[in-house]
């Protein structure tokens, strides 16, 4: 369809510069912010809903928006091609370390005399390296397993089925994250059961995967929006899925 001066074309990820792109830079953003976001602010903290007929069900009080990670994930890849969304990746990884980093050095430095938040502080932002550990593991295989998945998905199904191919990757890659994340954070600790480890695996999973699906036309408002501004569909044709490189 000739769209003129908006026309969309199909293009490999290696044949596009990132000159080519106008908005690339403000979803990369987004991306990061979400993330640091709903690590710092949600992460660790464990909420109780009581349901009807199955009784108490524990859930990580940071799912209703840490899955937003994945839908920005989910636009930059089906956009922009799988290459760059890796670099983007990265970058939130080195955003999610520095964040620990200066989190610990802030939390470590001797409180001044007469300041009585030291304690509070603490609780807040004190959050042990097993937990942030867990974190940058999980965000790691998660989001790398949702960006290969959707990119193949793209290639297989030539460009169709877009509500398939972003509830199908959240699948996969919101499961690893789920699973790996609380396991590895709090086995043994205090409060987390091995029963509440699981009913919070099995919540986030859920209700990770039923976001992902009630804002599908969301998604695929601005997954057009922005191919069509850009001009350009990216597809992943020829592009090597290691994840162990940012280069584009």
């Amino acid at each position: 369809m000739n769209q003129g001066a908006d026309e969309v074309q199909r293009r490999n990820s290696g044949e596009v510069g990132r000159g080519d792109f106008r908005y690339f830079d403000i979803v990369m953003v987004a991306f990061v912010v979400v993330l640091l976001l709903s690590n710092l602010i949600g992460a660790a903290k464990r909420s109780e809903v009581d349901l009807p007929v199955i009784g108490m069900w524990s859930f990580g009080a940071g799912v209703f928006f840490f899955p937003v990670s994945y839908i920005v994930g989910d636009v930059l890849t089906e956009v922009y091609g799988y290459a760059r969304a890796r670099r983007v990746i990265w970058m939130g990884f080195g955003a999610l370390v520095f964040m620990a980093f200066m989190a610990w050095v802030v939390v470590s430095l001797p409180p001044a005399r007469g300041w009585t938040g030291q304690a509070a502080y603490e609780s807040v932002f004190g959050n042990t390296w097993r937990i942030v550990g867990a974190s940058m593991i999980a965000f790691w295989a998660g989001e790398f397993a949702n960006s290969v998945v959707l990119a193949q998905m793209k290639v297989l199904t030539k460009g169709r089925y877009l509500w398939m191919r972003t509830i199908g990757s959240t699948v996969v890659g919101q499961g690893l994250d789920s699973l790996i994340f609380y396991p590895l954070a709090f086995a043994g600790t205090a409060g987390w059961t091995s029963d509440a480890i699981i009913q919070v695996v099995i919540s986030q999973f859920l209700l990770k995967t039923a976001w992902e699906a009630a804002l599908t036309p969301v998604t695929y408002l601005v997954v057009n929006t922005l191919k069509r501004r850009e001009g350009i569909d990216v597809y992943d044709d020829t592009t090597d899925f290691t994840p162990f490189k940012a280069r584009v």
